[in-house]
């Protein structure tokens, strides 16, 4: 009897130590996915906090000109952009298809501030210099000088919210797997490599140098994929993936970074975030078989 009750002891102390372990398992899973939600719930608020801001920007720039065609233009931005916060005001942050869709067109409406910005700076600037002019011919000093300074402080307002059109965007997000031989494959117990693929969009008023980008993958249950190091993000420390130095200099650059698979992959829906300057600039959801 007792040959086999030592066994029998032995299975039930490996099954109880077996359920404690899913149990703990399972509250870490749970612990991770509540701090994707507040992550997207961040991100989402951050999208809602730009396009209020954006909204904001184009009444005031429909102070600053007396173009009636371009203050038209502007209207029409603005109203499309009040549009389109409303719309991500009422989705879920956990919808993930839509809160992309929004952060494309949220990455449409800044590049067409940022030219507007542009624009009326420019006509700006010459609007000062015709003024200047002016003021010397007609020998009015004092009149001059508070044109001066008055333009100076639009000048400045304006500086400000070129340096918010500054920020990078990351264009054509893609991520694709690679087994043994390198060769492309989209189901997950094959892969041996993620690539991740994406440019730094073009932008004029971005400063040049090194930067470096952050690159965060999550898989379907929502835990990180790697730790890489970490960076600052919306006043909290994120872990990433992968990092990479790129040189910029205010031109489209491409970028690729590579992951080694270091633990066993499920099929589901794979999200790709890019991180650069303390900003999201862009991200992409990849399905694995």
């Amino acid at each position: 009897m007792k040959k086999y009750l030592i066994p029998l002891v032995l299975l039930c102390l490996a099954l109880i130590g077996g359920l404690v372990w899913l149990y703990l398992d399972l509250d870490k899973q749970k612990q991770e996915n509540r701090e994707m939600l507040e992550l997207a719930e961040l991100d989402k608020q951050e999208m809602e906090n730009e396009y209020q801001q954006f909204a904001l920007q184009y009444s005031e720039m429909k102070t600053q000109i007396n173009n009636d065609s371009i203050v038209a233009q502007l209207s029409a931005e603005q109203e499309k952009t009040q549009r389109l916060l409303k719309e991500l005001q009422q989705v879920k942050a956990n919808d993930a298809r839509e809160i992309t869709r929004l952060k494309k067109e949220l990455a449409t409406v800044r590049a067409v501030l940022r030219s507007y910005v542009i624009e009326i700076d420019s006509l700006n600037r010459l609007n000062q210099n015709l003024q200047e002019e002016n003021t010397r011919v007609k020998a009015q000093y004092q009149e001059a000088t508070q044109q001066i300074e008055g333009l100076s402080s639009e000048k400045q307002t304006l500086s400000e919210k070129v340096a918010i059109a500054a920020q990078l965007d990351a264009i054509g997000v893609s991520m694709q797997g690679k087994d043994k031989r390198n060769k492309n494959t989209d189901r997950a117990s094959k892969c041996k490599t993620l690539q991740v693929n994406f440019s730094l969009a073009k932008n004029v008023t971005a400063s040049n140098g090194m930067r470096t980008v952050y690159v965060r993958i999550t898989s379907p249950t929502g835990s990180l994929l790697g730790n890489a190091g970490s960076f600052n993000y919306e006043n909290r420390t994120l872990q990433c993936s992968m990092k990479k130095a790129v040189e910029y200099g205010g031109q489209e650059t491409p970028v690729t970074l590579y992951w080694n698979v270091d633990q066993a992959l499920v099929g589901g829906t794979y999200n790709v975030s890019i991180f650069a300057d303390g900003n999201l600039i862009g991200s992409r959801s990849v399905t694995l078989k």
